[in-house]
């Protein structure tokens, strides 16, 4: 077909064309939020609901049928009432506690790694990022047995520390390939051009490169630290007078009145919910700068 066979831009098929793809774009995009709305709902309903509960009478805890905020009186009670139970002090310190060394010894073990495998190609880089990942494929019994056993005979058990090794061996997979994927965002010409203008490679690494991906590392130590917080079976295995927070609440589930249970959850899903609030943009900076 010639230039002059070409139907008009105001033609009548032109038109009809253009409205047809708007109604089928507004389709989608009316699609797309429906499908956010409900996902939104599904996780934020659950939420509303352990929160109301958690801050309101232990008479409307036991109340049915239940309702949500704003039906029901606030109050503070039934989780005053779960922080003065016996243990939770206790384990919330605890929980606290093997948090930040894992933090701590995943952070300071995944940043050099994740560096190495993001700048360096050698012989099996691959075959090792996939075999650093598999360990997330075992089962936690499988890992937690075989310590529990190592733990007692070098009379270590029951002790946050060796707890918090145990949960710095589940949360290194993950902490070291997103620490990887931070510095893969980076490009290599910015070291190249400090060592160009007299910098070692060292001071390039740290003038030029730390100072880019200290958000995408804050970000995957917080996320190190809501797995350790939110982690249960190696705690409620490897700990019996020291347990952490989520193994004291499993734990208590038979016997605990549903006042406990809700602020129980209520306690566990909060570090979730700020750690999401404060590094959801570095989140998203890195998704896009990896997805580049």
């Amino acid at each position: 077909m010639t230039n002059a066979e070409l139907p008009a831009l105001d033609s009548p098929e032109v038109v009809e064309l253009h409205r047809k793809m708007r109604r089928r774009s507004q389709r989608g995009r009316v699609g797309a939020y429906v499908v956010a709305i409900l996902v939104a709902l599904w996780i934020f309903v659950p939420i509303l609901f352990i929160f109301s509960m958690a801050f309101t009478t232990a008479e409307t805890v036991r109340s049915y049928p239940k309702n949500v905020l704003p039906f029901i009186p606030f109050s503070t009670d039934t989780m005053q009432f779960f922080l003065e139970s016996e243990g939770v002090a206790e384990g919330l310190w605890n929980s606290i506690l093997v948090a930040m060394i894992t933090l701590v010894l995943s952070t300071i073990i995944a940043t050099p790694a994740g560096y190495a495998i993001a700048r360096y190609a050698f012989r099996g880089r691959d075959l090792f990022r996939l075999s650093v990942l598999a360990v997330r494929a075992f089962p936690i019994v499988v890992l937690s047995i075989p310590l529990a056993v190592l733990f007692i005979r070098a009379d270590v058990f029951d002790s946050v520390w060796s707890l918090a090794l145990m949960h710095t061996a589940l949360t290194m997979p993950t902490t070291l390939l997103v620490i990887a994927s931070v510095f893969a965002s980076v490009p290599y010409e910015l070291e190249e051009a400090g060592q160009v203008f007299g910098a070692t490679a060292f001071q390039s690494f740290r003038h030029i490169v730390v100072p880019l991906v200290l958000p995408g590392i804050a970000a995957a130590g917080l996320f190190t630290f809501v797995l350790s917080w939110n982690e249960v079976f190696a705690a409620s295995v490897l700990t019996l007078e020291n347990r952490t927070l989520p193994a004291l609440v499993l734990n208590s589930l038979g016997e605990s009145s549903d006042a406990f249970q809700f602020a129980g959850g209520f306690a566990l899903m909060l570090p979730s919910i700020i750690f999401m609030f404060f590094v959801r943009k570095y989140l998203f900076n890195m998704w896009g700068q990896v997805t580049k």
